[in-house]
């Protein structure tokens, strides 16, 4: 449970106080939380009694009650508070308390110091420090230039020079001193003959007269003077593959151009091609790749570590840690169990009768028993022989060592030492568990007498008695047999031939030199010589071998000891002593010094080359080249004419190419064609010059030229562009027409007959004299159809100061023409409606103060209003008034009714 609490507590630990504000990668921000709270409040409850309720006691009746009361209880609340966190901003991670900025990419060879930004280490360079410096330059971002000389490359770290094969120094500026060479200068020239080495391959420069890889070998002498084979340049063991170039194949171990560098470290074999993956540090053989482990380990790949009590290199030293003490297993150090000290863990940290942690307890062993007691426990560790806990009992009959554990193994009646378990054993017996007989020569007690006898076949273990070998003779075997005897007693007579000798053991007879059999009378078989014909010939090209000597008679066009050899280019014959006479690079049979003659060539020496036509080996294969080009005759390559290509010239070069192989580019412009043999520019109609830029200003007569299908415009894309041209013209043409017809309608007047007065309409007119019958109203338009008779516009009665009115006046006249007119069709305003009369003067028909305002398609709506309670009787101001307006006003007035 206890576990369970503080798993809980960990749980709700506020982990954004672990991060330090003060850090300038930490953020913060206010977190709600919910807390359990108790509170109080008030609850009700009703409680009964009973009382009178009316009547006088004792006659009163009683009633039952009930009264509020009010108690103080608690419930369980949630309160919810606030509190600030911190986490580590964006582009920021929280690690051991602190925010650290977080790169994308892995900063491969460097460090992320910002979000997505890596801070590279010296030599590397890149957005994750991934690229290293290219030799050119190095340190930080490598910045640095390289200053060295003669194609050295820079250190990425330090700067310093790594100088190529040839040259040395700081700078790379000097180069390699005479008779050496490589990387560094390190390797010796082995070149002979007082030939010069060459400072970077290690390739000699051979004298006149010498010739070889290394100048060794001198030229031969003929009728003209010194003349040198062009021997394979490779060196320490390279061969020329193929055989005919200066291509060398190296051997294991080997690189370079003639074979002279030793394989880096990390990589084995021909070539170098080959791969170490030695493990722990060891090294690769550069010729069979196998691996020379580091001291403490072992395996093919050095992948293991040196097994339990050994150490050092290939695991080949053993350990001598005493006490239990551990060996490690590169240097041998020993790890020594608590309780003991020493190089070899043998000493005791505790004095010797004493152990324990303050090695204040006394040890309880036997002293002359007991090996050891140990420093800690205190445990006995009893002596060979000895056992018990104190090492106070010594080990039963049949058993010996450490604890009396082991049985003793002791043979043929010998007895068992109880405290080495080393077996006393009987005369004639000797051994760990006296199991083998005495060796030869020597008998007794422990085998330590030596025997007397020289030629014998065996000694008595016991008591030294001789047995004589065949062919010997005499108490000690000291006497051989007279010569022509043999075998024991020396009886028998030997019967060998061709001067051999007889065994005096076994009457063998030892054969001469070419000679075999029983008794030496064959000779050796073809392919075996020497003594006993136990030598095989070694012969592989030969006549015959020797049967005494062995020695080799070579076949024509082979030579050396074995025959294995063959003559060299330009020898044949037996002993390679001829001259070949082949031209032209053709190879000499080293048998009859016929010549085998490259493609190309024939001849009985191949001095001719091969007629026109023909060509490849022995010129047998007929050329198949078109168009009058030229065969090689070695391979039967043709040689195109300017202006053809293919494999066998029948194919025009393409458009705008032209020229031996097709290899030039046409420079014409406007995509004219060029003649594919002299890249001459076929100007199209209406263009000149070399390359057709001048374009002429008056066409040229018409001539049919063919056009080129890849510039003409494609007819449906042209369509195309004129059906979409066509299509947004009518669109603007309906547009314009649509915007016309709309703007008519500003000059066009809406008028309708109507037949029936509508009273109660809402759009009823006020004010309508009874004999206009025929009314519409459209609200829309606001109009007002009178068709009414024509009623003539009274002039108004000028008073004085009425300048004003007679001013409202004639504008009215002017503006609103056909007030009092015969026309049917009158506008109204929106808002005709909501006006209402002006209080005024008696007997003024005065302009409303509104009659100023103005519409849209009117210039003036006046308005006009009665006094005294009169209302109008006409209200013709809003209608369109023809022009000329006649001399009369267009609004007057009823006096109310009585």
């Amino acid at each position: 449970m206890i576990q369970y609490s503080i798993l809980l507590l960990w749980m709700r630990l506020d982990w954004g106080l672990l991060l330090s504000p003060s850090d300038p990668n930490v953020c913060s921000y206010w977190e709600s939380f919910t807390t359990p709270s108790k509170e109080s409040y008030v609850q009700p409850y009703s409680q009964a009694f009973e009382e009178p309720c009316d009547g006088t006691w004792p006659f009163a009746k009683t009633c039952t009650r009930h009264k509020v009361l009010y108690k103080v209880a608690y419930r369980q609340g949630v309160k919810i508070d606030y509190r600030r966190r911190h986490h580590c901003c964006n582009g920021y991670y929280e690690s051991e308390e602190r925010c650290v900025p977080s790169c994308a990419q892995e900063c491969v060879h460097g460090r992320c110091v910002a979000p997505n930004q890596c801070q590279c280490a010296d030599g590397w360079k890149g957005p994750d420090c991934s690229s290293g410096c290219n030799g050119l330059s190095w340190g930080p971002d490598c910045q640095q230039p390289c200053r060295c000389l003669n194609g050295g490359s820079c250190h990425p770290l330090s700067g310093a020079c790594l100088c190529p094969p040839g040259y040395k120094g700081p700078s790379c500026e000097e180069p390699c001193p005479p008779g050496t060479y490589g990387q560094g200068c390190q390797l010796d020239c082995h070149c002979e003959n007082g030939a010069e080495c060459d400072t970077k391959t290690g390739a000699c420069l051979c004298a006149p007269g010498f010739s070889g890889p290394h100048c060794e070998q001198s030229c031969q002498n003929d009728t003209s003077g010194f003349q040198c084979l062009a021997l394979c340049p490779c060196q320490n063991g390279g061969i020329c593959h193929p055989p005919e170039t200066s291509k060398c194949a190296c051997p294991p171990g080997w690189m370079g151009d003639i074979c002279s560098f030793r394989c880096p470290e990390g990589h084995f074999g021909s070539s170098c091609q080959g791969e170490c993956r030695c493990h722990n540090g060891g090294l690769c053989n550069q010729e069979s790749g196998q691996c020379q482990c580091a001291p403490g380990y072992t395996g093919e790949r050095c992948r293991e570590k040196c097994p339990i009590g050994r150490y050092g290199q290939d695991c080949g030293q053993e350990c001598d840690c005493t006490n239990g003490g551990r060996c490690f297993h590169i240097n041998g150090a020993c790890l020594c169990e608590a309780g003991f000290l020493g190089s070899r863990c043998e000493e005791r940290k505790c004095l010797p009768g004493l152990h324990g942690l303050s090695c204040h307890l006394p040890c309880l062993c036997h002293p002359r028993h007991t090996q050891s007691c140990h420093p800690l426990s205190g445990e006995c560790t009893c002596k060979p022989g000895w056992a018990g806990l104190f090492c106070n009992e010594t080990c039963p009959p049949g058993h010996h060592g450490f604890g009396c554990q082991e049985p003793c193994l002791c043979l043929n009646g010998g007895t068992c030492d109880g405290e080495t378990g080393l077996c006393a054993c009987p005369p004639g017996y000797m051994g760990a568990h006296c199991s083998m007989h005495c060796p030869p020569e020597t008998f007794g007690v422990n085998c330590s007498l030596p025997c007397t006898c020289h030629n014998a076949l065996a000694c008595s273990p016991i008591d030294g008695t001789c047995v004589c070998k065949e062919g010997w003779q005499g108490a000690n075997c000291s006497l051989p047999c007279p010569a022509g005897t043999w075998g024991s007693a020396c009886n028998r007579t030997c019967r060998c031939a061709n001067r051999a000798s007889c065994s005096p053991v076994s009457g063998a007879c030892a054969c001469a030199a070419g000679w075999h059999g029983r008794q030496c009378e064959e000779p050796c078989p073809e392919g075996f010589y020497g003594l006993g014909c136990s030598s095989r010939c070694s012969c592989q090209n030969a006549e015959r071998c020797d049967p005494v000597l062995g020695q080799c008679h070579c076949l024509p066009g082979w030579t050396g000891p074995s025959c294995s050899q063959e003559c060299a280019d330009g020898l044949w014959g037996r002993n390679c002593s001829q001259l070949c006479l082949c031209k032209n690079g053709a190879t000499c049979s080293p048998k009859d010094g016929s010549c085998d003659c490259p493609p190309g060539f024939r001849g009985a020496t191949c001095q001719r080359p091969c007629q026109p036509g023909r060509y490849g080996k022995k010129c047998s294969v007929p050329c198949k080249c078109a168009n009058h080009s030229i065969c090689h005759p070695v391979d039967g390559l043709c040689d195109c004419p300017l202006g053809w290509t293919g494999s066998d010239c029948s194919e025009r070069c393409p458009a705008g190419l032209f020229g031996a192989s097709c290899t030039q580019q046409c420079q014409c412009w406007w995509e004219a064609p060029c003649e594919p043999d002299s890249g001459r520019c076929l100007c199209p109609s209406g263009y000149t010059g070399v390359h057709c830029e001048t374009r002429t200003l008056d066409p040229p007569p018409l001539t049919m030229v063919p056009a080129i299908p890849a510039s003409n415009p494609s007819l449906g894309a042209v369509m195309g562009i004129v059906s979409l041209a066509l299509l947004l013209v009518g669109v603007l043409v309906a547009f314009l027409c649509y915007r016309h017809w709309q703007k008519d309608k500003e000059h066009r007047h809406m008028a309708v007959a109507y037949t029936a007065r509508m009273d109660a309409s809402e759009y009823a007119v006020p004010d309508v004299p009874p004999s206009c019958t025929h009314y519409y109203s459209n609200p829309s338009y606001h109009t007002l159809s009178p068709c009414c008779p024509s009623l003539p516009c009274p002039s108004p009665p000028e008073q004085p100061g009425s300048s004003k009115l007679i001013s409202n006046t004639k504008s009215l006249e002017r503006d609103w023409p056909g007030v009092c007119g015969a026309d049917c069709n009158a506008t109204l305003p929106a808002d005709w409606k909501h006006h209402r009369a002006t209080p005024a003067e008696p007997g003024k028909a005065v302009a409303s103060p509104h009659s100023s305002s103005t519409s849209p398609g009117l210039r003036q709506r006046p308005i006009c209003a009665c006094h005294s309670g009169a209302r109008p009787l006409f209200l013709r101001a809003p209608y369109a008034c023809p022009r000329p307006p006649p001399r009369s006003v267009c609004c007057s007035c009823r006096e109310p009714s009585p």
